[in-house]
This record gives C-alpha cells, structure tokens and sequence, in this order.
C-alpha cells in the first residue's frame, strides 16, 4: 500500500504526475509562501543519490571560491592539481564551470564502455575512482577543440581544483561551505558504500532490479552528492532568496550549443512555456533528480526518484504549475 509522507495534496500531485513508474519518489514546491515537501513509500529525510545535479552544487561552490577570491577563473587546473606537464593542466576553471573545456565526457582509461556493460548486466557502480587515479586519467587526456561538450570528467576535475585551491578535500569543502551553513544534514559525498548514512536509499534500474550506490571520491563533484528532498527543498529556498553561496552560478553567461538554452556555472536556462527556468537534473543506474528555478516569479521546484528513470519532464510540469499557486500551499 503506498503511504504518502508530508503535504498529502502535494503528494496527489506527484502521484499523478509520476503514475507507477517512480515507486519511491519525492518532490518539493517553493514560493514566497514558503515550502511544501511531500514523499511516497521513504521518508522526507531519506537520501536520494542526485546524480549529475551535484555539478549544480559544484558550480555554486565555484562562484563562491570566485566571490572569495580563492581562485581565478583564468586558474587552470595545472595551477591547482598535481598533473605536470600534461595537456590538460592548461584547461581553465571557467571553461570547466561552462563545460567548454575540450575535456571528453570520460577519459578513453576509464573504459566507458565496458564499465556502461557492466552497469546495466550486474548493477555495477561505473566509477569509485580515488582523486589520485583521476589525476592518472587526468595526465593522460589530450582536450579536444574549446566547445560545448558535457562533461563529468570535467566536473570532477573542477571540483578537486577548487578544493585544493581551498586547501580541503572536497567532501569538506562540501560540508563547509554547503551543507553546514545551510543546515542540510544529508548533504554528503560519500567515497565507499561503507560512508553511506542509515537513511540512505537503495536505487533501481527500469525494470526494478537493484544497483550499486554510486560512490567515489572522484565521482563527488561531478555525480556523487547525495541529498534528502528536505534539505534540497531548504538549497532551493536559498538560491531563490540569494543565501546560498555561489548563487552567481545561477547567471547565464554563454549560450549552450545554440541560443536556446544557455548556461552558468553548471545551471542551465531555458525558456518553457513563457517561463525563464534555471535547472540541473541528474540520473544514476538507480536513481533520478531534477531541481528547478523560476527566478523571476520567486518559485522553484525539486522532483527526486529512487529509480533511473528520468523525471525532467514531471519537474518542469511541477514548476510550471506554481504559477496558479503550489500544490498543498
């Protein structure tokens, strides 16, 4: 029997926005009025894995190690890493935050395909590469031409820069500046299955069968936050109200292979039914997440999913909706 947790007329909402396909799930509206979280079959406080949102967090600690004046966005990663003399130790932070670095997706070492095999026979987690075999990776890449080119290699190595140029590991810089300051007490990057917290949620694929959690300290900054719809409610709230740090991240800044969608610091823009949306979303072999903006109408929205199945188009939905007022609100 399913058993909805928080703002139950929220919670109808999402379980007809998501029908059977997110068994558990869980979404969060924001307006001046303040937040409404609802969950279905876990928790508010369990954790999601965010997949590829954690750039979203990645690009805010950017802007604010930028505001601090830590580092320089003309700083390149061989000011910062260890790498020598290697083709990528001239890539720049702001061509990384803007993934226009040249960078692949993953490096050719990391074996993409046979690892991608891997995920989808057994549930197998991709990555879990320690932050000095990124760095071997690192050494071998030659960047391709300057273009947009999304990339999680990237990411990962745009998130240790701006660590070590802190002078943290990141999973500290993470809880230093992100998730203390702003009380979100799941916020974490976990390095082994064994650094995951009790209220930690298991993912599956499609079909329902079971996955490794995606962990890896390399992983971190580029895929590997973990995060409960309640304190991504609470992030939300921040970057709409300007206390969140970094929410320069959130300023379009270069357009993103084409006019229509533009981009910042990680955070995409995009015009959607006569709205102006900022969002990331994110997708693991177990698990699915999209946050979003309306910045101009002061609303945003979060959709998190136990299952890899995306959940883009409900969280656009979700967000679009707040213009006739918030579900349950």
């Amino acid at each position: 029997m399913t058993r909805v947790y928080g703002d139950h007329g929220l919670g109808a909402r999402l379980g007809e926005l998501v029908g059977g396909r997110h068994p558990i799930v869980a979404a969060a509206t924001v307006t001046g009025r303040g937040s409404t979280v609802a969950a279905i079959d876990a928790r508010p406080t369990a954790a999601y894995e965010i997949g590829s949102l954690s750039k979203g967090i990645t690009g805010l600690l950017y802007a604010d190690a930028l505001a601090r004046g830590e580092i320089d966005g003309t700083a390149t990663l061989g000011d910062l890493l260890p790498l020598g003399p290697c083709p990528a130790a001239a890539v720049t932070l702001a061509s990384l935050s803007t993934h226009s670095s040249g960078l692949p997706r993953l490096p050719a070492s990391a074996a993409p395909l046979r690892t991608t095999i891997a995920l989808w026979r057994h549930g197998t987690n991709p990555y879990g590469e320690s932050l000095d075999e990124l760095l071997v990776q690192a050494r071998g890449v030659t960047p391709g031409r300057p273009r947009h080119r999304y990339s999680n290699f990237g990411f990962e190595l745009l998130g240790h820069a701006i660590a070590a140029a802190v002078g943290l590991p990141f999973v500290d810089l993470l809880r230093d500046r992100v998730a203390l300051p702003l009380g979100l007490g799941t916020l974490s990057a976990p390095a082994t299955p064994h650094d995951l917290g009790p209220g930690a949620l298991a993912g599956r694929s499609r079909s329902g069968r079971p996955r490794q959690p995606w962990t890896g300290e390399a992983l971190a900054p580029a895929g590997g936050i973990r995060a409960s719809i309640t304190d991504l409610a609470t992030l939300t709230s921040a970057l709409l109200d300007g206390t969140a740090p970094g929410c320069s991240a959130l300023d379009q800044v270069e357009d993103f292979g084409g006019p229509a969608v533009r981009i910042g610091a990680a955070w995409l823009t995009i015009e959607t039914k006569g709205r102006l949306v900022t969002w990331h979303n994110g997708s693991t072999g177990g698990f699915s997440s999209w946050l979003g903006l309306d910045r101009a109408a002061g609303t945003g929205a979060v959709v998190l999913s136990a299952t890899c199945v995306p959940v883009d188009r409900h969280g656009f939905d979700l967000l679009a909706s707040l213009g006739a007022g918030p579900p349950g609100g």
